[in-house]
């Protein structure tokens, strides 16, 4: 894999977490209950729907993960 920008998976990541944002702004440690069941009825991660605090990525989970990151977050080599 190559090098990943992580400015930009910081900025994804914090883009997330405000979707959980109350009126005072505090959000969640986590993902939204919406985006979970989403990637769950995609196939990418197990049923969400549990007292556990983490989910398993499917195979076909863990191979889009892998393209989405190096599609969106790729660095860009000098001279691009």
């Amino acid at each position: 894999m190559t090098e990943l920008d992580w400015d930009k998976i910081d900025e994804v990541a914090l883009a997330l977490l405000s979707l959980t944002r109350d009126e005072h702004g505090r959000v969640w440690k986590g993902l939204s209950w919406d985006v979970t069941d989403r990637l769950f009825e995609k196939g990418w991660i197990d049923d969400p729907k549990s007292n556990a605090k983490s989910v398993y990525l499917t195979e076909e989970g863990i191979e889009a993960a892998e393209r989405f990151l190096a599609q969106h977050f790729e660095k860009e080599s000098p001279g691009n």
